[in-house]
């Protein structure tokens, strides 16, 4: 059987296949290109390079570490309380801060400060990190992540928005020894 203009049947089912499989290629194509151009086309919420402040200087004593939250910068409306971040803030020596994330570098459990000790302890694993945040003990394998912070006017503010991650060398075991 021949269709119009010499298009065989074969020819005809042969070409609506392709038609077919074009369709379906495109629309399989559309989330992944879109994938690989987020990074282009995204963008940042407002709040993402914004400075969070803590609290006054007076709420952080010199010598002290104490437990401070703030609101993420980048939040939804259904967020509720889970959008309230806790940091711990240290004051080393009246003018330089260290503020830490509270989630343990291992497996991002939150860790407690035991001032009797001097120590960060994650109580799920047994990691344990000295004052300043650097690995002391336990699996994980670098310090606790430490906030970007600044002065103004009186209070301490972090810069929140993004997650802090392995950016301080000071922070990084270089070389594990076994005990001996």
């Amino acid at each position: 059987m021949t269709l119009p203009r010499g298009l065989t049947r074969r020819d005809f089912f042969m070409k609506l296949g392709i038609l077919f499989n074009g369709i379906a290629a495109s629309i399989l194509a559309v989330p992944i290109v879109r994938y690989l151009l987020s990074p282009v086309t995204r963008e940042r919420k407002a709040g993402y390079d914004s400075w969070i402040p803590l609290g006054n200087l007076e709420q952080f004593p010199s010598g002290e570490t104490r437990l401070a939250t703030y609101r993420n910068p980048v939040v939804n409306t259904w967020d509720g309380d889970t959008a309230d971040i806790a940091c711990w803030v240290r004051n080393v020596d009246g003018q330089t801060f260290q503020v830490f994330a509270i989630n343990c570098a291992h497996l991002g459990c939150p860790v407690r400060w035991f001032p009797q000790s001097g120590l960060f302890m994650c109580p799920c694993h047994g990691g344990a990190y000295y004052q300043d945040g650097s690995r002391a003990s336990g699996p994980p394998e670098r310090g606790l992540f430490e906030y970007t912070y600044r002065i103004d006017g009186g209070k301490l503010l972090i810069k929140a928005g993004e997650m802090p991650t392995p950016g301080q060398a000071s922070n990084i075991v270089r070389e594990i020894r076994p005990c001996v």
